[in-house]
C-alpha cells in the first residue's frame, strides 16, 4: 500500500519538526513544498506532500496514516 499525506501548517520550527519527525519514520518527500500567506493570522502557511510504501498492509479508509 502506498499511503498519502499532506502535512501543513505555520513556516516556523514546529512545522519543521513535524515534516523531520515523518521523514525518520520512512516518509518521502514527495513534490516541492507550497507557501501561501495568511493575512487574517499574518502568518505564511507550508504545505509538505510525504507518501509511504507499506509492505503487507491493505488500505482502509479508517486507518489513522500518522500512524504508519
Amino acid at each position: 500500500m502506498k499511503a498519502y499525506r499532506y502535512l501543513t501548517g505555520t513556516d516556523d520550527a514546529a512545522f519543521c519538526h513535524r515534516v523531520t519527525d515523518a521523514l525518520n519514520r520512512g516518509w518521502q518527500l514527495h513534490g516541492q513544498p507550497t507557501l501561501t500567506f495568511d493575512q487574517k493570522r499574518g502568518e505564511v502557511i507550508c504545505g509538505q506532500v510525504i507518501t509511504k510504501e507499506i509492505v503487507d498492509t491493505q488500505y482502509d479508509p479508517g486507518m489513522d496514516l500518522s500512524r504508519l
